[in-house]
């Protein structure tokens, strides 16, 4: 439970009479957004299906979970965290989460003032062994702490690695223009279609030639690129429910689980059969 405090110090921090310290641990994101110390570590489970409504915070935060896949969406682009990322969100970025399989998810909210070693911009980053590691052990602490304490140390730990993170290229940019808008809702719906742009350009009205233009001028990367990651997004989904490779493979458009394995790690840096369901080979 919280409680309140004259002005004292926690560790080394000051604290104000109206400012609430939760002592043990708290799923109410509001307990984390003001607390004395940089980074705070929250444990919160939610079954396969939850939405978590467009929102923002007050922190920076870090994403992750060490069970599931979670879709995250802004205004601009669509991302997909499975356990072996973590999704980083800068303070005020406006964004949902949908939850794919029962996710038990760690978060980390960082104070975007502080001199810290992190990402600038929304971004998926590699956990290691080590980070994954750290940010369980985090979590386990109490949701105050001290700088010298053991939090303290772990907290220090979690930055340094933090900043030493590999960011991986997860992320779905979306159109503002109105005819890729209806070509990536058909593709988002219908990973598996093998359209091409000639295809598409008889049902946009658009002519090919425009259409591949838009591609790099709205979103940034060629039609083929931006269909693989919906691909490959939709098939990280369907590995981590227990999809055999060759199934995922056929529903996502390719014609062999040889050519989609291949394609599939180039990308993703990871084989197809790394993504299995966690809870058979992760404990918390």
């Amino acid at each position: 439970m919280p409680y309140f405090v004259d002005k004292q110090t926690y560790g080394s921090f000051e604290i104000s009479r109206d400012m609430v310290v939760p002592t043990e641990h708290s799923t109410d994101q509001k307990d984390y957004q003001g607390l004395p110390q940089a980074i705070g570590a929250m444990s919160k489970s939610f079954a396969d299906g939850f939405v978590i409504a467009p929102h923002t915070h007050e922190r920076d935060q870090l994403l992750y979970a060490i069970s599931g896949i979670m879709r995250l969406r802004t205004i601009r682009e669509a991302w997909m965290v499975s356990p072996d990322g973590a999704v980083y969100i800068p303070a005020g970025t406006r964004h949902s989460i949908t939850m794919h399989g029962n996710v038990e998810m760690r978060t980390l909210y960082i104070d975007a003032s502080a001199d810290l070693a992190r990402p600038k911009a929304l971004c998926v980053v590699k956990v290691s062994g080590l980070l994954r590691e750290l940010i369980l052990a985090l979590s386990r602490e109490t949701v105050a702490y001290g700088p010298r304490s053991r939090a303290g140390l772990l907290a220090q730990l979690i930055e340094l690695e933090l900043g030493e993170a590999r960011e991986l290229s997860l992320h779905i940019p979306l159109p503002r223009d109105s005819r890729l808008q209806r070509l990536c809702a058909e593709l988002l719906a219908d990973p598996s279609s093998r359209k091409t742009l000639d295809d598409w350009s008889e049902v946009t009205g658009a002519s090919t030639r425009t259409l591949a233009r838009l591609f790099e001028g709205d979103l940034g990367i060629g039609f083929r690129h931006w269909r693989q990651r919906v691909r490959f997004h939709n098939a990280l989904e369907a590995l981590s429910n227990g999809k055999p490779i060759a199934w995922v493979a056929e529903h996502h458009g390719y014609r062999s689980a040889s050519a989609f394995s291949a394609a599939f790690k180039k990308t993703m840096g990871m084989s197809p059969s790394a993504i299995t369901p966690r809870s058979k080979i992760h404990r918390q």
